[in-house]
C-alpha cells in the first residue's frame, strides 16, 4: 500500500467517524474469509458496514473525531463495525459473535461517549430504530380504532332500536 493509497484510507475512514451513528471494535482472529463475508452481508442488510482496517491508520483517521476516546481498543487483529443507526451495527455484531465465538466484541463509540463491550451488548438488546417507530404507530392508532368503535356504537344501537320499533308496528 502506498503513501496515497494510505491518505485516501484514512480520508474515508474520517468520513466514516465523522457521519456514524456507533462504531463498534472487535477481534476477527480465526474468522474465514466466508464467515466474515457473510457478516459484511449481514451489517449491509441492516444498513452498517464491517470494515477490517490497518490498526495505525484508523487511529490516525480518529484523532479530532467523537471517536478518539476508543483509539487504546486498536490493538491486534481489529475490525470496525458501523452504521448511522446506533443500534443496527451493535445488534449484527453481538448476534454474530454468540452464533461465533473467533469474533470478540471489544468495545465502541456512540457519539463522544466510549462503550465497553457491555454497553455495546446492551445497545444490541434496544429495539431498532423500524421496530421503534411501528410501536409508535400501534400506539398511536390503537386509540383511533377505540375511539371510531365508541362512535359507531351509539348509531348501531339506534339502528338495533328504529328497526325493533318498526318490527312492532308492523306485527301491530
Amino acid at each position: 500500500m502506498d503513501r496515497a493509497q494510505k491518505q485516501e484510507l484514512i480520508s474515508s475512514l474520517k468520513d466514516v467517524f465523522s457521519s456514524t451513528g456507533v462504531v463498534v471494535i472487535a477481534h476477527y482472529s480465526g474468522l474465514t474469509v466466508a464467515e466474515i463475508t457473510n457478516l459484511r452481508t449481514k451489517m449491509r442488510e441492516a444498513g452498517g458496514s464491517f470494515k477490517v482496517a490497518k490498526n495505525r491508520l484508523a487511529k490516525l483517521a480518529l484523532q479530532g473525531s467523537h471517536y478518539e476516546s476508543i483509539a487504546d481498543l486498536l490493538t491486534g487483529p481489529t475490525a470496525i463495525g458501523y452504521s448511522d443507526d446506533p443500534v443496527a451495527a451493535p445488534k449484527v455484531l453481538a448476534n454474530f459473535a454468540k452464533a461465533n465465538d473467533k469474533l470478540i466484541i471489544l468495545g465502541g463509540g456512540m457519539g463522544a461517549t466510549a462503550l465497553d463491550a457491555a454497553g455495546v451488548k446492551a445497545l444490541a438488546a434496544l429495539p431498532s430504530l423500524d421496530e421503534l417507530r411501528s410501536r409508535l404507530l400501534a400506539t398511536i392508532q390503537t386509540p383511533a380504532t377505540r375511539i371510531a368503535g365508541v362512535v359507531q356504537a351509539p348509531a348501531g344501537q339506534l339502528a338495533r332500536v328504529f328497526g325493533a320499533y318498526a318490527k312492532s308496528e308492523e306485527a301491530a
